[in-house]
Parts: C-alpha cells; sequence; structure tokens
C-alpha cells in the first residue's frame, strides 16, 4: 500500500501515556470478564454492549505520562494517522455530494486500557468506536495480534482496521447507528444480534467505498492489497473466531457475521464505490 508520501490527519490523540493505576477496578471482581467475550468484540463493536454485562463499580482515574514509543510503533502512528486523513478525504468529499457537512472523528490510541464516554476499556477489546464522543480507539498492539494471531498481514489489512471503525462513523453521523440501537431494545437477543451482523457488514462494505475512493483519486493500492484485505475480513469473520475460541460454531449468536458475508460486503463497496451498495438492511440474504 503506497501511503508515505500522502497527508498526516491532525486528530489523532496519543494517550499511550496514560496510566490507570495499575488497571480498572470493579466493584465485585476483576475484568476477566472482558476476555471471555473478546472474540464476538473484536471489530468494531459498541462497547455498551460489554460494559452492559459488566458488574458496576468505579474505575481509578488516569494520570498521564511520557509516551514510551518504539520505532516501529512510531512507524504504525504515521500510518493510522495517513490512513484516518485519508478517510477524511473520501468522505469528506461524498457526504459534501450529498449536500450534508461530514464531521471528521477523532482517532484515540491507547495503550492497555482507555477511557471513552462509552466507558472504560482493555485493549482485549480491540479496536472500537464510541458514538458518544465520535472517536476511534486503537491499540497499536492490535495489530501484531492481527499478523500473528489471526494471520491477517500487510498494511492494506491494517488500513481495512480503521476504515471499518470509520464506517460505524458514518453509520452514526446518517443515524443509522441510533434507530439499529433502539430497535435493539425492542428485540429479542437472537433478534438483537442479526441487526448488529447488518450493521457490521454495512461498516465493512463502507470500508470497502473508502478504499475504491481512495485509490481511484490518489492510487494507495498495490498488487495484492485488495487480497490482504479480503483475507483480514475473512480471518475475523464470527465463525473462524468461535471455531478458534472454542471449536464449533453458534450462528444463532453471530454479531459481526461469517467470514464469506464480511468478504462479501467488502468485496461490494471495494469493486463498487458506491454507499448504494452498501444497503446491508434492504436485503433479505446477506
Amino acid at each position: 500500500m503506497r501511503w508515505e508520501d500522502e497527508r498526516r490527519s491532525d486528530n489523532v490523540e496519543d494517550e499511550r501515556g496514560a496510566s490507570f493505576g495499575g488497571g480498572i477496578k470493579w466493584a465485585g471482581g476483576g475484568i476477566g470478564a472482558v476476555v471471555v467475550v473478546v472474540i464476538a468484540l473484536l471489530m468494531g463493536v459498541d462497547p455498551r454492549q460489554l460494559l452492559q454485562q459488566m458488574p458496576s463499580g468505579s474505575a481509578v482515574a488516569p494520570s498521564t505520562g511520557p509516551v514510551r514509543s518504539s520505532p516501529e510503533e512510531d512507524r504504525l502512528k504515521d500510518f493510522v494517522a495517513t490512513v484516518l486523513a485519508s478517510t477524511e478525504d473520501t468522505w469528506g468529499e461524498l457526504f459534501k455530494a450529498n449536500q450534508r457537512a461530514y464531521v471528521e472523528p477523532k482517532l484515540v490510541l491507547f495503550s492497555g486500557a482507555v477511557h471513552s464516554a462509552c466507558g472504560f476499556a482493555q485493549a482485549a477489546v480491540g479496536p472500537f468506536y464510541c458514538p458518544a464522543d465520535q472517536k476511534v480507539y486503537i491499540d497499536l498492539s492490535f495489530y501484531q495480534d492481527l499478523r500473528s494471531r489471526f494471520h491477517a498481514p500487510g498494511d492494506f489489512a491494517e488500513a481495512y482496521v480503521i476504515a471499518h471503525e470509520v464506517g460505524h462513523h458514518v453509520q452514526n453521523l446518517l443515524g443509522i447507528s441510533e434507530r439499529v440501537h433502539a430497535a435493539q431494545q425492542r428485540a429479542s437477543e437472537s433478534q438483537a444480534n442479526a441487526l448488529s451482523v447488518r450493521v457490521e457488514l454495512q461498516a465493512d462494505c463502507l470500508a470497502g467505498v473508502w478504499a475504491n475512493r481512495a485509490n481511484r483519486e490518489r492510487h494507495i493500492l498495490d498488487p495484492g492489497d485488495v487480497e490482504e484485505g479480503l483475507n483480514a475480513a475473512a480471518q475475523i469473520g464470527d465463525d473462524r473466531m468461535q471455531m478458534r475460541a472454542r471449536g464449533y460454531v453458534s450462528p444463532e449468536s453471530f454479531t459481526h457475521g461469517s467470514s464469506q458475508q464480511r468478504v462479501r460486503w467488502f468485496k461490494r463497496g471495494l469493486e463498487s464505490g458506491s454507499t448504494s451498495a452498501c444497503d446491508t438492511f434492504g436485503v433479505a440474504q446477506l
């Protein structure tokens, strides 16, 4: 992926020096439950769904300190800022074409744990978007997991992760997230999960729209990049994630979509470059 000569976003907030006094402390126990649900939460879930399942309690207020960053982390921070800038350009143009103003999200880098407007979260939950503060959160160590644990190497695979979360921001700006959340409150667990799948697949498709537009306008893709992105989408499908975690698959508990579905919708956005191709709520078969 060609990104080194592209502009960097000014909307990156580096909180990697923040400390929570040894970790987040919850009444009634620790944070082990986070690990149990990490598979379901790896990509793009609203952290409030996690926090509702955790015991209530108080957290140690964070303190800040100097950021100790390795050369690899410095490069990743630079990369993240570049991809974020590219999404800003793409979605800014698309919103303007539809007579709307695009509000750029902030992207927060953290290490270990972070406090967002959606609550506290550990790095184990993976990258996430918080609609309450319109920020994307990511611990750069996730990219090592993406390469080694989930077998999805490559810079375009890493860019896809950011573009997916920004896709949730687009959904939030368009009012989709709020409507789906309201519908989930009235639905059964299986129905709520099915709605979540449609939200996540739409974010995958929107990530593909970004890639199409960015490549069309700025020629960012190298040979093999598309395959990297499609592989990443496949590796984080609910079926593969559940199989890795427990050795069997429960489709009724899917919250993000199967590998095949994630690849299909990312590819739809990637090939069309059109948001109209991303109506996951208007089709019977995903």
